[in-house]
């Protein structure tokens, strides 16, 4: 009643102070999603670091948090983004308008710190997304092809689970790949018929409740992306028969955040879209070794590079020639 007040006021400054206190959680997701889209400027305290990572533009903490001003990350490292270290106070967020993240801050290198801050940004936005779904937006169809958005979030949950494995899984030789070697191209769009996507499918189907679907990738979620906070961005972990820094590893699953997230919304026009999704290009552009022109939004260069969506007319002629070469596999 009191916001709803506020509302009619037409406001230009709103103070929430726990705004999301007894709620449930899908309530409070509508409230910060319902503030967010206002336009307004609003400070507010927060206790949910998740929910602060996901709705925030600037991050606060008390001084007990050991916690700097953190503003959103970009593709280059900024010597002026400490993150956070330790954080067990209040997190003051301001202006609840755009996803945001502080990361852990450590004594890693810029380059790898600014990896792990994208990764925290882009996946803590994921979950926020899948949190808010209702029931009914699990039977729709995602943007993989083949995959209702309960075989999407399923995937996820392995994907989550993937991250916890190889961070727990120390190398001691040296790196052979980093964030943009890690990935292979190709030119064969998945077919459907892979044995992993069809399992995929039938584990989907067997939660058969959607809450126990979100549970579940709450759960796991929840621990990857804190064992990413925590990792040292130096470590060397091995996953697929690599050896990776972390940094980079953490790095190279921006790309695959950004992506789900646009599979996850392809149908559903009410869920807000990925945070980083011009970071994700930047890496597309790199893998690929494509400049996508400047006419492409973020977002379209991704799923246009990607085979997500066909190309117009007009977008193969602004391409010239990669055109030809589309899409671009990942794997």
């Amino acid at each position: 009643m009191l916001l709803a007040r506020a509302l009619v006021q037409e406001t230009r400054l709103l103070l929430l102070d726990e705004p999301t206190s007894h709620l449930d959680i899908r309530h409070q997701l509508d409230l910060l999603h319902l503030v967010r889209g206002l336009g307004v400027a609003t400070p507010a305290v927060l206790h949910d670091l998740n929910q602060a990572a996901a709705f925030c533009d600037r991050l606060y903490g008390t001084p007990a948090a050991s916690w700097r001003a953190g503003r959103p990350g970009r593709s280059s490292p900024r010597a002026d983004r400490p993150g956070v270290r330790g954080a067990r106070g209040a997190a003051h967020a301001a202006r609840l308008r755009t996803p945001v993240t502080g990361g852990l801050s450590g004594g890693a290198e810029p380059h790898y710190r600014a990896g792990v801050d994208l990764f925290d940004r882009s996946w803590s936005a994921l979950l926020a997304a899948v949190a808010s779904l209702a029931d009914a937006d699990f039977a729709r169809p995602s943007g993989c092809a083949g995959w209702l958005v309960r075989d999407l979030v399923c995937h996820l949950v392995i994907d989550a689970q993937d991250v916890l494995i190889t961070l727990a899984t120390p190398a001691d030789t040296e790196p052979t790949r980093d964030a943009i070697t890690y990935w292979e191209v190709g030119s064969t769009p998945p077919a459907g018929d892979d044995a992993l996507d069809a399992l995929t499918v039938r584990l989907a189907a067997a939660y058969q409740e959607p809450r126990l679907l979100k549970f579940h990738l709450d759960d796991v979620g929840s621990a990857a992306g804190r064992a990413a906070r925590l990792a040292d961005p130096a470590l060397r972990v091995s996953t697929k028969g690599e050896v990776l820094t972390a940094g980079d590893y953490l790095s190279a699953y921006v790309l695959e955040w950004t992506l789900h997230h646009l599979d996850l919304v392809a149908h559903l026009r009410d869920v807000p879209g990925p945070p980083a999704a011009g970071p994700a290009r930047e890496l597309l552009e790199k893998i690929t070794g494509v400049a996508f022109p400047a006419s492409f939004s973020d977002e379209d260069a991704l799923l246009v590079g990607t085979g997500r969506r066909a190309p117009t007319a007009g977008e193969r002629a602004a391409l010239g020639e990669p055109a030809a070469r589309l899409p671009f596999v990942l794997t």
